[in-house]
């Protein structure tokens, strides 16, 4: 499965409208620009209105088409405000990051007045299209919480298993990773794992599989874990990886880009509307898919 057909996938009938902050910057609205020519969502474009049309003229979006609206507010600060209020009150669907800091986003969607939490766990969910395997892996928690407690990770399973049914894969199976494949009273993630497993297979936390302890090669390899004789449900056909510290997930992120020449998507998850925090060094095409999987996301609630 590649990620360029997640673009089919999202809904053209009942079409979403995307709030972007601070909306002025050349991969984001190259990144609106394509979304519109697949008709994916409307857009309302929130900055400083001369400084987004002088980068849209460069990229060559219509800021005429009538999917489009302007919302000129020149205070960068307030751009993730607006945004943000615009879903809260239901006008948009998904709120999407521009050429601003992560903080200043997170902030106005954590405000206690108008913001998009509702109590759950807020986690970011990876997407990763791997050159030679046939099908999506799925990569949490790598951009919020750094080491999560053992209910934070049961919340951020099921924040994961929501974007896996927005593409299409029911009861996915889930590894909570470890360096090894037993319960290890020195090494809590194992304990962990092995309580999530216990979690889930007594309803705690639903509609996924979910084994663990596994090693990454366990995780993904079938040889790896017929070698090692670990009989399981998820090893060796993981969808998606639980990691015990949000350093172990930068790493496995960017080892997946930079040495497995992966391409990726993400959003965050667990709000009350689906988040497209990427990276300003991602490429129009990551962005566009990140809100491709946004919407998708957002049509599951």
């Amino acid at each position: 499965m590649k990620l360029q057909d997640i673009l089919k996938k999202v809904d053209r009938k009942s079409k979403k409208r995307v709030a972007v902050a601070q909306a002025a910057d050349k991969e984001v609205l190259t990144a609106v620009k394509h979304a519109l020519e697949y008709d994916l969502a409307n857009f309302l474009l929130v900055g400083d209105e001369n400084e987004i049309q002088q980068v849209a003229e460069i990229v060559g979006v219509d800021l005429s088409d009538g999917r489009i609206e302007l919302k000129h507010v020149p205070e960068q600060s307030l751009t993730a405000t607006e945004a943000v209020k615009s879903v809260s009150e239901g006008y948009s669907d998904v709120v999407m990051k521009g050429q601003i800091d992560t903080k200043i986003v997170l902030k106005a969607v954590l405000n206690k007045e108008y913001g998009l939490r509702d109590g759950k766990v807020l986690s970011h969910v990876a997407v990763f299209e791997v050159p030679n395997r046939d099908k999506f892996i799925l990569l949490t928690d790598s951009g919020m919480n750094i080491t999560p407690t053992l209910e934070e990770k049961a919340q951020i399973i099921s924040n994961s298993v929501k974007v896996a049914e927005g593409l299409g894969i029911n009861m996915p199976k889930v590894a909570p990773l470890a360096a090894v494949e037993v319960v290890n009273p020195t090494m809590p993630a194992t304990i962990d794992a092995a309580s999530l497993t216990q979690m889930q297979k007594r309803g705690q936390i639903k509609d996924c599989i979910v084994d663990g302890p596994l090693a990454f090669d366990n995780a993904v390899s079938f040889e790896a874990a017929s070698q090692k004789g670990i009989q399981s449900d998820v090893a060796g056909q993981a969808d998606i990886l639980l990691v015990p510290a949000i350093e172990v997930a930068n790493a496995l992120y960017k080892s997946f880009v930079y040495f497995a020449g992966a391409k990726v998507a993400g959003v965050i998850s667990g709000a009350k509307a689906p988040i497209v925090l990427t990276s300003r060094s991602d490429t129009a095409e990551s962005k566009l898919y990140s809100l491709a999987l946004a919407l998708l996301t957002s049509e599951e609630k």
